[in-house]
C-alpha cells in the first residue's frame, strides 16, 4: 500500500497522447477523488472495490477515445462471486459504477487466498455498449471472460474485434495519509494507460494468421508477434514497464510518466478530458419508468403505502405515491 501525500489538480482526467516516432496514440487516466467517492459509498469488500476501480479506469480509457458519444457502458456478466460490474460513462466524462456479488463467496475466496480477478469474475462476457450522442444509435461489442483479468479481456477484444495492436495497464490502490489533526485517513486511487499502434499505412499493421471473415467459427485470429512492426515492438516493450504505483501515485503526474516512457522518441500531449463522479439518476427518470408499469406491478412495488426506489449506483432513495401511477377514477 502506498503512502499518499495529498491530491493534485491533475486528478480525475484522461490525458490523450501521441508518439509520432512510433505511430502510437493513447491516453492516461488518473482517478482520485472521483473513484474514492464511488468506492467509498458502496459497502463492497476490498477485492470487489479493486475490481470496480479497474473497470472504471478501463471504461474511462475507452470512452474518452470516442467521438460523438453520449454514453459508454462497460458491463461484465459472469458466473463468479462477482457476477456483474457496470460502469456508465456519460459525456463529458461523468462516471458511475456498481457491482453485484455474493458476499459469502467473496469472503471465502479472501480466506483461501483466491480473491484475484480470475477467481472472482469466473466465466462469462464483457460487453461494451456505445450510444451515439445525436442519433441515439447503440453499438455493442462482446468478448468472453474466461478466467481473465479485465486487462486480459480488453487485450482479447482489441485483438479479435478491432484488430488493433494494443497495450493496456490498470491499477487501483488503497492510500493512507494523515489529516491535519494527525489521524489516519484512507482513500482510493486508480489509474491506467492505453497505447495503440495506429500507423498511417495499413501495410505496417501486423499480419494476422487468418484474414477477416475467413476464420472458421470459434477460431481466433492472432497477430504474428515475430512479424510485428519494429516501432510497435518498441512501444509495447516500453508500455509493459509501467508499474502500478506510477498509475496511482498522486505525485507522479501523467506527463511525467509519459516523459519517462517516450522522451527519446518525443511524446505530444493534448487537452485533458475532465472526469467526475456523477450519477444520472433523477426523480423524473424514475417516474417515467414507473409510468410504464401495469397497475398490478405498481401494487407489487408498494410497501406501507409508498414505492421506495434506491439507485444502485449512488444509493439515493426516491419515494413515490403509488396513486400517481394508477388510472384515475
Amino acid at each position: 500500500m502506498a503512502e499518499a501525500t495529498g491530491h493534485r489538480e491533475t486528478d480525475d482526467r484522461a490525458l490523450p497522447f501521441q508518439v509520432e516516432g512510433l505511430d502510437v496514440r493513447g491516453r492516461v487516466v488518473t482517478l482520485g477523488p472521483s473513484i474514492d467517492a464511488i468506492l467509498s459509498r458502496h459497502d463492497f469488500p476490498r477485492p470487489v472495490k479493486v475490481l470496480v476501480g479497474e473497470a472504471a479506469v478501463l471504461a474511462s480509457l475507452l470512452a474518452t477515445s470516442l467521438k460523438d458519444v453520449g454514453r459508454f457502458i462497460l458491463q461484465t456478466q459472469t458466473d463468479g462471486p462477482v457476477s456483474m460490474i457496470v460502469v456508465d460513462v456519460r459525456t463529458p466524462g461523468e462516471i458511475r459504477a456498481t457491482a453485484t456479488f455474493d458476499a459469502a463467496a467473496v469472503s471465502a475466496a479472501e480466506s483461501d487466498g483466491r480473491a484475484n480477478a480470475a477467481n472472482l469474475l469466473g466465466r462469462g462476457t464483457l460487453a461494451m455498449t456505445i450510444e451515439q450522442g445525436r442519433t441515439q444509435q447503440r453499438y455493442q461489442g462482446y468478448v468472453p471472460l474466461e478466467a481473465d483479468s479485465l486487462e486480459e479481456a480488453a487485450h482479447t477484444y482489441f485483438r479479435q474485434s478491432e484488430q488493433i495492436p494494443t497495450r493496456i495497464r490498470l491499477a487501483v490502490a488503497e492510500m493512507f495519509e494523515r489529516d491535519p489533526a494527525g489521524a489516519a485517513r484512507q482513500s482510493w486511487r486508480a489509474g491506467g494507460i492505453i497505447g495503440q499502434f495506429l500507423p498511417d499505412s495499413q501495410d505496417r499493421l501486423p499480419i494476422r494468421d487468418l484474414p477477416g471473415g475467413d476464420a472458421p467459427e470459434g477460431a481466433e485470429a492472432e497477430f504474428h508477434e515475430e512479424e510485428d512492426d519494429d516501432a510497435w515492438r518498441e512501444a509495447a516493450a516500453l508500455l509493459d514497464t509501467v508499474e502500478d504505483h506510477e498509475l496511482t501515485d498522486p505525485d507522479i503526474a501523467a506527463e511525467r510518466l509519459l516523459y519517462r516512457l517516450f522522451h527519446e522518441r518525443g511524446v505530444r500531449v493534448f487537452e485533458p478530458i475532465e472526469l467526475q463522479d456523477r450519477c444520472s439518476c433523477s426523480r423524473e427518470r424514475i417516474e417515467q419508468v414507473l409510468g410504464q408499469f401495469s397497475p398490478e406491478e405498481i401494487e407489487e412495488l408498494t410497501v406501507d403505502g409508498q414505492i421506495d426506489v434506491r439507485c444502485e449506483f449512488c444509493g439515493l432513495h426516491y419515494a413515490f405515491d403509488p396513486k400517481q401511477f394508477l388510472p384515475k377514477g
